[in-house]
């Protein structure tokens, strides 16, 4: 009997024809990207000390209002997970020139609150681009915000949503770089941030505001909880509104919970309810046509927050096309491993 009949063979896939060996491959790539990517979208914020050059896509116009340095607040319905530099993304949504003139036209009343009438707006609103920065110098609660009389009337009717992020010293890039979001608060990639930190420069915003610390050595002093407000004899609680500035907040809260609307109804038909603590929010599956809940007011029980998402859609910042592409319906994330599994059954060595 040969000897050669008992040596050893190789294994099976060295011994398929080239392209089977190349679909095989190709389903194994195709299973790790997408496990990589459902693990971003359901990761949800990071824990503190996971950021290194941290960023928060948003909708225009809140996005280019807050690099401007004319928004000072920014609500979203859970705390800040991080102090110091956060770059701002804009989305891929093109804003409709109706919600531009809403959100203006409350900025406008609520400066004239303090004197402040000359303001200089963006001329224009980009999307799908990295467009500054600002420092979060802190996070209080709607309630603590409203009662803290230190601050100017105006800041105070900025926060209306559960949880107000404390910006200061913005910085917009002489280019905005086109690139893309994901949800809540991400790392910016190496080369985009070495490139970007390059480009910034400063902002002089209509009145500037300075936050002060409760501990200049704790960063995070500055928490829900750390401003002592008495809620009954608070002056600050008892902002007198004219009819034009209260035209002007329900024009932003209308403004901004379109986007809200749109996806709670998009979600709510394609979420399974969570074991977990965990919200709808940060459960939202890759949908590509960036419908980000944006801005700090919320309407009754609508939330009007940024939920920042994946956006697959190119040119999130910049493009003029209004056209929206397709949902993406969810992927199973077995699906590439049974596929992988079936493409080695059916092939057969060379």
């Amino acid at each position: 009997m040969s000897r050669d009949k008992y040596k050893k063979q190789p294994p099976i896939f060295f011994r398929l024809q080239p392209i089977a060996k190349i679909q095989i491959l190709s389903a194994f790539l195709t299973n790790q990207t997408l496990l990589r990517e459902k693990t971003m979208r359901k990761a949800g914020p990071r824990k503190e000390g996971n950021y290194t050059n941290p960023c928060l896509t948003m909708h225009q116009p809140w996005a280019s209002l807050l690099v401007y340095g004319i928004k000072r607040i920014e609500g979203r319905s859970w705390p800040a997970p991080i102090r110091g530099r956060l770059w701002i993304h804009a989305a891929s949504k093109v804003p409709d020139e109706s919600t531009i003139k809403a959100m203006e036209d409350f900025y406008r009343e609520i400066y004239a609150l303090n004197g402040i009438t000359d303001i200089k707006f963006p001329e224009h609103y980009p999307i799908s681009r990295l467009l500054g920065c600002v420092d979060v110098v802190g996070c209080l609660t709607c309630e603590e915000l409203v009662q803290w009389e230190a601050l100017p009337e105006g800041v105070r009717l900025e926060g209306q949503t559960d949880f107000c992020w404390l910006c200061e010293q913005p910085k917009k890039l002489l280019v905005p770089f086109e690139m893309r979001g994901y949800q809540r608060v991400y790392n910016l990639e190496k080369k985009i941030y070495e490139a970007a930190v390059r480009g910034l420069v400063p902002v002089d915003g209509p009145a500037p505001v300075k936050f002060p610390l409760p501990n200049l050595r704790d960063p995070f002093s500055l928490k829900p909880g750390s401003i002592v407000a008495s809620f009954s004899n608070s002056k600050a609680s008892a902002i007198e509104k004219s009819s034009s500035l209260s035209a002007a907040i329900a024009g932003a809260r209308a403004a901004a919970t379109q986007f809200s609307k749109d996806q709670n109804i998009r979600t709510n038909a394609i979420l399974n309810s969570a074991p977990d603590s965990t919200s709808t929010e940060t459960r939202t599956i890759f949908i590509e046509d960036d419908r980000i809940p944006d801005g700090n007011l919320k309407e009754g029980s609508m939330e009007a927050n940024s939920a920042s998402k994946q956006s697959d859609y190119v040119e999130e910042e910049g493009s003029s096309s209004r056209n929206q592409p397709p949902t993406r319906p969810e992927q199973d994330s077995g699906a590439p491993s049974k596929i992988f599994a079936a493409a080695l059954r059916g092939l057969k060595p060379s």
